[in-house]
């Protein structure tokens, strides 16, 4: 069974990300299965905290791409983020 298949409240996305040797990580593009690269303009929070939408626990990047908000998850080894309702 595909981990994509499991939650349809999560979208799974590829992300590029830069991996610092004290073991921060910094998104920096992030991809949904079907869409076109979307560059990380700014990262505005990053902590532990549950996706209240989706369920899961990990690590939540409130990011700015252009002019909006998004919360992108990484719930190691995967990266989502909640699907529209």
């Amino acid at each position: 069974m595909s981990v994509y298949r499991e939650n349809p409240g999560k979208i799974y996305v590829k992300v590029r990300a830069d991996h610092h040797l004290d073991g921060r990580i910094r998104p920096l593009l992030l991809r949904t299965q079907d869409g076109p690269a979307q560059k990380i303009d700014r990262i505005l929070d990053v902590r532990q905290a549950p996706s209240l939408k989706a369920g899961g626990q990990g690590v939540r990047y409130t990011c700015q791409i252009e002019d909006r908000i998004i919360q992108l998850f990484y719930d190691e080894p995967y990266w989502f983020i909640e699907a529209e309702t």
